[in-house]
């Protein structure tokens, strides 16, 4: 989000970029949002789309697709929460995840099979911190 609203700008090629590279280009296309410097190339041509609505205290929601994009995913806050562990009510830290997707595109198993591996991702990061792993190892 910028000052003045909601701007949803495209990395290209994410699938060939290690998550460093990203997270580059994600500050990168940031800064230029701030700066009001997008340009309409800027935001045309995604086929995905990451919300983070965590950053502004969200919970959970279900994230609407970008037409003519074909899913999003959404990611909120990480809130602690009872969960059962072994029998046992603990707290632990927990972040909703929702993928909203066109069914005339993507399958729900292969939809599901994505979500697993971002739990997995997000469970290690220090694999994301690290970058051993490409995007694309989540999307194959």
């Amino acid at each position: 989000a910028t000052p003045k609203g909601l701007v949803v700008p495209v990395i290209r090629n994410v699938e060939t970029m290690m998550y460093a590279d990203i997270e580059k280009a994600l500050s990168a296309l940031g800064k230029k949002a701030r700066d009001g410097q997008l340009a309409i190339e800027d935001m045309d041509g995604g086929t995905f789309t990451v919300s983070n609505g965590g950053v502004f205290g969200s919970m959970f929601g279900t994230p609407i697709i970008n037409l003519p994009q074909s899913a999003i995913l959404g990611m909120h806050s990480i809130i602690e929460r009872p969960i059962a562990l072994n029998g046992n009510v603990v707290i632990r830290p927990m972040m909703y995840i929702a993928l909203t997707y066109d069914h005339r595109l993507i399958d729900g198993r292969e939809a599901v099979t994505f979500l697993k591996r971002v739990k997995s991702s997000v469970e290690e990061p220090a694999t994301l911190l690290l970058g051993s792993r490409k995007m694309k190892s989540l999307c194959t």
